[in-house]
């Protein structure tokens, strides 16, 4: 854990100092227990162990930036609202700022579930039927096409054009599910074909289930849509169960968690694999052999839903040092205290202006290391950190790579 802050650092003083100036300036205001207990029965079941002691502020990666969200998204003040039931939380600057990427909760010490207590504030707005304006079309296409990129279902599978990709039977061993970024982004869908290839190169006995497949539902739940979620979480297990799926390998760290935690819930008892994890045994075992060089100074973006939510730090790494003529570049912020590329909790979606992005810290955290290849091993991270690469005009001093593309390029 981080330690806590000392009354003589900077940060501290900071955020002390707003909670003075927040208690000696704000207005009157009603305490609602009745919204209180009904966040405390939407899931926040922790929100009163919080003490206010403001670690998370400080913690938190919206506290690197300028501009409007930064000066009105306070984590602490957040909870502190939804402790007392207090209007204020619904704002959609405040409410659906928070990126879900960890950093806070991983060092809370109290213990708080911070996570839950944002999803549950969340979720006592969207379930009165008032999501943001920019979430609706997500929300409907979820309801309409099973993913939320507006893609009709019998193209989930198009990705797979030109690769020999078998469905899952009764004799496949594992189940390859592509997160729908994957199956409908054209730059995303390099990641799940560049993934299959591998798997394909490794012997590996896997297969699709094809256009019945649903969204996994981990960012509608983050977002706050507890229905959503549970439709396609229910579609989702009765469609595994019916073909049998006892293993799955994910593409996306995000599934990874949701089948991992979320599923888990509903009485799931799968055995459930990052991609990285599947590969990085297959490389040790000599089953993949990387033979083209690279020659390329490379740095390694730990995702949250990868690293801090899910523990795998270093398959990716053994993955990358496998590559011949690579020359590994660690970031300064890397592993548990990696930067979030700000795609979680439903802001892939979001709108941000520029110089106002994590990912643009993370760019020039990469070139600074020296590195040409910026790589990481989550379909959210690139898109994020490759929007941020081009609003910074770096596209020619540093090259954003999921993992998985620059093994099938060793091929």
């Amino acid at each position: 854990m981080i330690g806590a802050c000392k009354s003589g650092c900077k940060a501290f003083r900071a955020v002390h100092k707003t909670i003075y100036e927040e208690h000696s300036t704000m207005e009157p205001k009603n305490v609602l227990l009745e919204m209180r207990d009904y966040i405390v029965e939407m899931g926040a079941e922790t929100i009163n162990w919080c003490m206010q002691c403001g670690l998370c502020t400080n913690l938190c990666p919206w506290r690197l930036m300028p501009g409007q969200t930064s000066e009105e998204f306070n984590i602490r003040h957040m909870q502190r609202l939804g402790q007392m039931g207090i209007e204020g939380f619904e704002e959609e600057n405040v409410l659906f700022a928070c990126s879900t990427c960890g950093m806070c909760q991983d060092n809370c010490p109290r213990g708080v579930k911070i996570i839950d207590n944002v999803r549950a504030m969340r979720a006592s707005i969207i379930g009165g039927g008032m999501p943001p304006a920019g979430l609706r079309p997500i929300l409907g296409s979820c309801h309409a096409n099973g993913n939320p990129w507006s893609g009709p279902r019998e193209k989930r599978t198009q990705w797979q054009q030109g690769l020999e990709i078998p469905r899952f039977g009764p004799d496949t061993e594992y189940f390859l599910f592509v997160c729908c970024h994957s199956c409908y982004d054209p730059r995303s869908t390099k990641i799940a074909r560049s993934i299959a290839q591998l798997l394909l190169r490794g012997g590996v006995s896997f297969g699709t289930i094809g256009v019945e497949e649903n969204c996994c539902g981990e960012s509608m739940r983050k977002i706050g849509d507890e229905e959503l979620f549970q439709k396609l979480a229910t579609a989702n297990t009765e469609l595994f169960a019916a073909n049998g799926v006892k293993k799955i390998i994910t593409t996306s760290p995000h599934c990874l968690w949701s089948f991992k935690n979320d599923y888990a819930e509903l009485g799931a008892e799968w055995e459930v694999t990052h991609y990285t994890e599947v590969l990085a045994k297959l490389v040790a075992e000599g089953r993949i052999d990387l033979s083209a060089k690279s020659g390329k100074k490379t740095a390694y973006h730990d995702p949250c839903y990868l690293g801090r939510h899910s523990g795998v730090y270093d398959a990716p790494r053994q993955l990358l040092a496998s590559i011949p003529g690579a020359e590994i570049k660690e970031l300064p912020r890397s592993r548990q205290s990696s930067l979030c590329c700000a795609g979680g909790g439903g802001r892939i979606w979001a709108e941000v202006p520029m110089g106002e992005r994590f990912g643009e810290l993370r760019v020039m955290e990469a070139i600074d290391a020296g590195a040409e290849v910026l790589a990481t091993s989550c379909p959210y991270c690139v898109n994020m950190i490759t929007d941020a690469c081009n609003s910074l005009n770096k596209q020619g001093a540093l090259e954003i790579k999921e993992l998985s593309e620059l093994l099938a390029e060793g091929l």
